[in-house]
């Protein structure tokens, strides 16, 4: 399967086998190309909460709508970022480069992001984002089905996952076998709509 059946093929799944267990070589592999994913001055702001205690999923599921997804499938991570991996030893994020290179992106970085908290948490989303989408397209390449939630109780479920409080959660994200297809795929905008030319004409489109 090439980069482009893969995006045609995802879907957001809601209904998984509860008792296929991924196993951890597929989990790994998962991981290490989320981790692949880009980030501003690789700062690596993403955390993945790999939730496995089944106490805690049932704790979440009734915090989002009672979704059994939450439950059923194979895997369930809380995409979170960490709001202070700008100032967190940035040296580490330019180890193996060039002394120049890392030294511009070093003394860089911190004042980027320093006391601006809007832009700080929205690097994090970005972030978030770029990972669940490779953490997607690649579980769809290795057989899996995968759903992102946003429908929850962010406070709840934060309180439950014991968040720090430099660390904010994104979405949720299931993993695993379905026992039911997706819903029809909902019908495409035009082009028309949401390809916009060099600028948009006017205050109101």
């Amino acid at each position: 399967m090439n980069v482009a059946q893969a995006i045609e093929h995802r879907r957001s799944v809601k209904h998984y086998d509860p008792n296929h267990v991924m196993p951890e070589v597929d989990f790994a592999r998962l991981m290490q190309l989320a981790k692949l994913s880009p980030s501003s001055f690789n700062i690596q702001n993403y955390r993945f909460v790999n939730v496995k205690d089944k106490e805690l999923r049932k704790q979440i599921r009734g915090a989002a709508w009672d979704q059994a997804q939450i439950t059923d499938a194979s895997v369930l991570l809380a995409l979170c970022a960490d709001l202070n991996a700008h100032k967190d030893q940035p040296a580490r994020y330019w180890q193996h480069v060039p002394e120049a290179v890392r030294d511009f992106m070093v003394s860089h970085v911190t004042p980027f992001y320093e006391g601006k908290p809007q832009l700080t948490r929205d690097e994090g989303i970005r972030s978030t984002a770029f990972a669940g989408m490779a953490i997607m397209l690649a579980a769809v390449e290795m057989g899996y089905e995968t759903g992102p939630l946003i429908g929850f109780d962010p406070v709840a479920v934060g309180k439950i996952l014991n968040l720090p409080e430099n660390i904010i959660l994104s979405y949720l994200l299931v993993i695993g076998k379905p026992t039911k297809a997706a819903w029809p795929r909902g019908e495409r905008l035009h082009d028309s709509e949401v390809l916009i030319s060099d600028k948009f004409s006017g205050k109101h489109q």
